[in-house]
């Protein structure tokens, strides 16, 4: 290994403990549902408004704050990032009301989409081209690896001690991220230029732009609308107990962790195929889950194939975006990124939000067919879009 790639893949290991730390956060609020709901005297579906508000924040803060703080040196920035996440976690830990947990969940969001897309840019600068995605999916792997034990270990947290614990145990992970990126982030990483407004508008008018934003929302979010229900889904229909829950989101986790570093290498040579064909499997597996839930052994199996596919995607989306970003607006690379990372949480915002229109109207059950319906409007776009890369390579090969 050579000094450079050493140097490289410290700096992708300390991204991926920040994104540790924001997946953490962002994730935690699935395993705590219940208890918060219980403890602050409110309904599951208003608990779950720490999701689905914490994604909006993201949405909303992602591309805005990041063309915002474009010309801060990008460590100084990483550095306010970290301090903003762990205020606002600090902030949830001491949350009496629903109100103020909220504003917390926001705050922390705002720190949670300027990381992700300077990260993802940053992350693809350290590597040669065709590692790219391979790079992406090593800082991603820090949001893997906080739903195989960030998610699952703050659950057992929360049903210990109770959910303040979590976002306690959060604030440390939190600190201990920002010593990371003090140690081995580089100083001399390239400052990031602002991005002319007429280039910022090719992004929101160009049509196969607004399509790999409209596939990253529906592709990823449909999995939301079953995975924010997921712990009272196990609970209630499968039988589980709390306690073994928390085991199950472990397994999650893990198949997470795995389906990323796969997306990851298959996403390398042609992101847009591999994408078409994981949503068609995450579709399939979704609508599976409607008929296996009811048994445990089943139910387990079908989670993890679940999990497989969840996060499988988003080295792919990620790779595309910045690819067509390139192509038809270069110079508002790092501005796709973050409306990329926008869509991503716009996606989980509109899953969390149908998911729970879906359980109070007909019930929690149905979250499992109308999240592979979502899915499969992903498919049929990946597809579209599959079609148009493909007419782009036969004329580039011709001329």
């Amino acid at each position: 290994m050579t000094q450079n790639t050493k140097r490289s893949t410290f700096a992708l290991l300390a991204l991926a403990i920040s994104a540790f730390a924001i997946g953490t956060t962002e994730f935690i609020s699935v395993g705590l549902l219940p208890l918060i709901a219980e403890d602050l005297h409110i309904s599951v579906t208003t608990a779950a408004l720490t999701v689905t508000l914490y994604a909006l924040g993201v949405t909303i803060g992602a591309p805005v704050l990041t063309s915002l703080t474009a010309s801060i040196p990008r460590k100084t920035l990483l550095f306010g990032i970290m301090i903003v996440f762990i205020a606002g976690n600090s902030l949830a830990a001491a949350a009496g009301g629903i109100g103020l947990l909220l504003a917390a969940r926001i705050l922390s969001a705002f720190a949670h989409g300027v990381f992700m897309s300077i990260g993802s840019t940053i992350a693809a600068e350290l590597v040669p081209a065709d590692r790219r995605a391979s790079a992406i999916a090593l800082m991603f792997s820090g949001l893997t690896v906080a739903t195989v034990t960030g998610v699952p270990l703050g659950t057992f947290l929360g049903q210990q001690m109770g959910w303040r614990a979590a976002f306690i145990g959060i604030v440390i992970i939190g600190v201990l991220a920002l010593i990371a990126n003090m140690i081995l982030i580089p100083s001399d990483l390239p400052k990031g230029t602002r991005t002319p407004l007429r280039e910022q508008v090719k992004l929101v008018t160009n049509g196969r732009l607004l399509m790999a934003f409209a596939i990253t929302a529906i592709g990823y979010g449909g999995t939301f609308v079953v995975f924010t229900y997921l712990s009272p889904l196990l609970h209630d229909l499968s039988g589980f107990k709390e306690h073994t829950i928390a085991v199950i989101l472990l397994v999650y986790g893990v198949a997470i962790a795995i389906g990323n570093m796969i997306g990851g290498k298959a996403a390398n040579r042609n992101p847009v195929k591999a994408l078409f064909y994981m949503f068609i499997l995450q579709a399939i597996v979704l609508l599976i889950l409607a008929f296996t839930v009811p048994f445990k052994v089943a139910a387990i199996l079908t989670v993890f194939l679940m999990g497989l596919l969840a996060f499988m995607n988003v080295p792919g989306l990620q790779v595309y975006v910045v690819m067509l970003a390139k192509r038809y607006a270069p110079q508002a690379v790092d501005v796709a990124s973050a409306v990329n990372i926008a869509a991503f949480n716009a996606g989980i915002a509109i899953g969390a939000y149908l998911g729970g229109v879906v359980t109070d109207s007909i019930g929690l059950i149905h979250t499992t067919w109308v999240g592979a319906i979502m899915v499969g409007g992903a498919v049929l776009l990946t597809g579209r879009a599959l079609v148009l890369e493909n007419k782009e390579h036969t004329l580039r090969r011709v001329s």
